[in-house]
């Protein structure tokens, strides 16, 4: 009988201790309304008084992928360059581009150019660097658009800035451009010197051997320059693949694509051998010609390459498309009086409640004796804690 009734009696001292909760805050209402109204009243007075932010945004596209000496040299080797397969790209060519706008070599770039070092009070570039990527945003959408926007409290500088980073990032384009070229114009240079001597050379060895008409008949000379070219081709090929590594990561797509068709020109040439005459009298002749055949194509090939870096080097750098520039902001972004109201007004009733409820159960701890004495030790060790 006991059992059952204090099975009956729990439920209604839960209820009870809700309608305790219910009463604690009906007797607080006033505090937690007008509390919480006052404190948003006052953060949207505060408000008026910060300095506010303006917003300015400019959009671009990215420089596209210009075709470069390699992809071009490919495409005039005609059906051997064909044997290659498609090149692997970037997922999202704009995510580079992205990574040159947060580079230092940019963001030095501004500081210097706006004083950013003065303006933010750093003592240390680094410090200016920092915060102006907490003023930056910049993004890419998936148009391929990229967006930067910046933050200030004077608009006009704002804009300028903005505009800034596109400009910043046309010269780096411009450095990088001319930089890369002028590497692969000297290095094609040398090897262009080196194959000429070399296609000299194998010239006279290929008149020393008198060639007559009867050897010209018997010997298949379309095959062996097949071979012939096929080598020089593969020769030209790593050269330009170490060339590339140069200036190029091994996962770049350019480099990708030319592993590819080494391996594919490499596979022709073996097409190629199996096919290639071997006629008794005629070992002599058929290597020297092939020999200076190779030469000969190889001096064709690094000639195009060098006269490609030389069009690069004299090319200006990537074009920066912009679509929107960025403008005087009209209106200001920061801070939105409204929403720091409301944030201020729903914080501080949180607030006011918890304070509600821990000064309620305060108040009934001191009633009970056994709670008076748990708080009266605590306070005591609190204040042992303090040293007090």
């Amino acid at each position: 009988m006991t059992d059952t009734l204090q099975t009956i009696a729990e439920p209604e001292e839960d209820e009870i201790s809700l309608l305790d909760l219910l009463q604690v805050i009906v007797d607080n209402l006033r505090l937690l309304v007008f509390g919480s109204l006052g404190a948003g009243v006052l953060a949207l007075i505060i408000s008026f008084f910060i300095t506010p932010t303006y917003t300015a945004k400019t959009q671009f596209l990215p420089p596209q992928q210009q075709q470069s000496s390699a992809s071009a040299l490919l495409q005039s080797l005609g059906a051997m360059g064909g044997l290659a397969g498609a090149a692997t790209g970037l997922k999202n060519p704009a995510d580079q581009f992205i990574g040159f706008l947060k580079s230092t070599s940019i963001q030095d770039g501004l500081v210097e150019r706006f004083k950013l070092q003065d303006r933010y009070d750093k003592k240390f570039k680094v410090d200016t660097r920092k915060e102006l990527q907490d003023n930056t945003k910049i993004a890419a959408g998936k148009d391929g658009i990229i967006s930067v926007e910046f933050d200030d409290h004077d608009p006009q500088f704002a804009a300028d800035v903005a505009n800034g980073y596109v400009e910043e990032l046309r010269k780096l384009m411009g450095r990088l451009a001319l930089t890369e070229a002028q590497l692969r114009r000297a290095f094609f240079e040398g090897k262009l010197k080196e194959t000429k001597d070399a296609l000299a050379q194998a010239d006279q060895e290929l008149r020393a051997t008198g060639i007559n008409v009867s050897s010209l008949k018997s010997s298949p000379i379309a095959a062996v320059e097949v071979v012939a070219r096929v080598k020089a081709s593969i020769v030209a090929q790593e050269v330009k693949i170490a060339a590339m590594r140069g200036y190029m990561t091994e996962s770049s797509a350019e480099v990708k694509q030319a592993m590819v068709e080494l391996a594919a020109l490499r596979a022709q040439q073996v097409n190629a051998e199996r096919s290639e005459p071997q006629e008794a009298g005629q070992s002599n002749y058929v290597e020297r010609y092939r020999n200076f055949k190779y030469q000969e194509t190889l001096f064709e090939l690094f000639a195009k390459q060098y006269e490609l870096a030389r069009v690069d080097e004299g090319r200006e750098g990537a074009v920066v498309q912009v679509i929107d520039a960025a403008q005087t902001p009209e209106k200001k972004t920061k801070p939105k009086k409204a929403f720091v109201a409301i944030l201020a007004t729903l914080g501080s009733g949180l607030v006011l409640l918890l304070f509600v409820f821990m000064r309620q159960a305060l108040r009934k701890g001191r009633a009970d004796h056994e709670t008076a004495q748990k708080i009266a030790a605590l306070k005591i060790s609190w204040h042992k804690a303090l040293g007090r």
